[in-house]
């Protein structure tokens, strides 16, 4: 993303209660690059803890400029940079930032235990590479739709999602501030990761807890959050979030970093649709069924739209394949040997069985007229497996589903085949061709005549 076409406002405060502010935050739009953190630990090692991941951060993310410019001018071949490498690198970042927290703790022994937050957005190009450790939060506010991008990483939420208890009785349980993953406190803090799509248009909050929890219940609404972060000054916009927070409590420091991609009124609506279009889809298909939209994003960071022209080759049938195919726009052909079995139009998919499996083709796939597919191979799907584990249960629940539904309907054609063929070809009996019976007196004549002669002395007395 070019630094000319972001904007941004930052604004941190200590808030009513707290003698000292340990919130920190970084804003480089020539970096295209955004981090806020809580520190936590008391004695000013919240404050050291929070400055120190955001310096590593942004030293790491410096450091490796060579690899962003190779990803932005689209390099092939050996100096080919892939989604999945910038997120190696910011994982690797935040790792590294935990270590340096977490060595300065054990040099000090009034620092010891401390640790921060993190949440932290680098824009390259079309894309938003994110990571966060904690429960600071990033919010996305896209067509007046406002949508909170992470998953807080704390016991309430952890419960929350488990649905074995009611809210109010979570709430008792389960404190908002106990977080279960932190920059610092181990030498390494385990950062979720993701890459979504960005359209111009689109507007970025980074916040800590101290300013999100007064926009839920009890005391706001993320409707309300929305409305304020949708207007034109986006220091106005911080300003007032701040204020918010701090009319309504503000027992802890509040810190809020809001970024702005391009000019909301120039959003490219045919790109916006087309992305849409593409949640859709895959949220249609069985095997996706049941994810949420926060899901649903970490699915999509792992798959790609490839488009075909009339006639092009997707698939062969032979050969072995790693994909699976999702009909997007168009249509596509089916074919085994030169028989076309099946068409495929939008919404519907082929290849499932290569997520699992690497096995030959069992068609061949061709594109009719003009069309569009989205691609999944089965490293990402493996990927999303290991590292997601609620998505992996889901995922893996369905294709069990899927795969149940496949026999069945295998069974069925068998069984209809059977009923068919016994219907075409009726029974032939062969008795006769077996036993060559034509008449009954003909075959005693001519098993009369084919018995060998009496031996002398044996043969019959004429009758008296």
């Amino acid at each position: 993303m070019q630094a000319a076409s972001l904007k941004f406002a930052a604004l941190t405060d200590v808030g009513k209660k707290r003698d000292h502010n340990e919130d920190s935050f970084l804003a480089d739009p020539n970096l295209s690059l955004f981090v806020v953190c809580d520190g936590m630990g008391g004695h000013a090692a919240g404050e050291i803890a929070s400055s120190l991941a955001v310096t590593t951060i942004r030293e790491e993310v410096e450091s490796e400029s060579d690899l962003i410019q190779d990803y932005l001018a689209g390099k092939q071949g050996a100096a080919r940079v892939s989604k999945r490498e910038i997120l190696n690198m910011l994982e690797f970042a935040a790792n590294r930032a935990s270590r340096r927290v977490h060595e300065a703790a054990q040099a000090d022994t009034e620092k010891r235990g401390m640790g921060t937050t993190l949440v932290a957005i680098l824009l390259l190009g079309t894309q938003a590479f994110v990571i966060h450790v904690g429960d600071s939060r990033l919010y996305l506010l896209r067509s007046g739709t406002l949508e909170q991008i992470t998953d807080d990483h704390n016991v309430y939420n952890e419960l929350i999602k488990r649905k074995k208890l009611t809210r109010e009785r979570v709430m008792q349980l389960a404190p908002k501030n106990a977080i279960t993953r932190a920059v610092g406190v181990y030498e390494s803090c385990e950062p979720e990761s993701l890459v979504m799509d960005v359209v111009e248009g689109d507007r970025f909050l980074l916040c800590t807890d101290g300013l999100s929890e007064y926009f839920e219940e009890p005391h706001g609404s993320t409707q309300e959050l929305a409305a304020k972060l949708g207007q034109s000054d986006l220091q106005q916009v911080a300003q007032r979030l701040v204020d918010t927070a701090n009319e309504r409590g503000g027992k802890d420091n509040i810190t809020a970093v809001v970024v702005a991609v391009g000019d909301v009124e120039a959003q490219d609506e045919d790109r916006l649709r087309a992305l849409e279009h593409r949640k859709q889809v895959l949220n249609q298909m069985p095997l996706f069924r049941h994810l949420d939209d926060r899901e649903l994003r970490h699915v999509l960071q792992v798959t790609e739209a490839r488009r075909y022209k009339d006639g092009d080759t997707i698939i062969t049938e032979g050969e072995r394949g790693e994909s699976l195919f999702i009909v997007l726009l168009g249509t596509v052909r089916v074919l085994r040997g030169e028989t076309e079995v099946k068409t495929l139009t939008e919404g519907e998919h082929f290849g499932e069985m290569a997520l699992i499996r690497n096995q030959p083709r069992s068609a061949s796939v061709f594109s009719r007229g003009s069309s569009e597919l989205l691609v999944m191979r089965r490293t990402e799907f493996f990927e999303i497996l290991r590292n997601q584990p609620r998505i992996a249960v889901k995922l893996l629940w369905q294709f069990t589903g899927v795969l149940a539904d496949r026999l069945a309907e295998t069974t069925r054609d068998l069984g209809a085949a059977r009923v068919e063929l016994a219907e075409e070809v009726e029974p032939e009996d062969i008795t006769e061709e077996l036993f060559m019976v034509e008449d009954e007196d003909e075959d005693d004549d001519r098993l009369t005549n084919k018995l060998p002669p009496a031996p002398p002395g044996m043969e019959d007395e004429p009758e008296s």
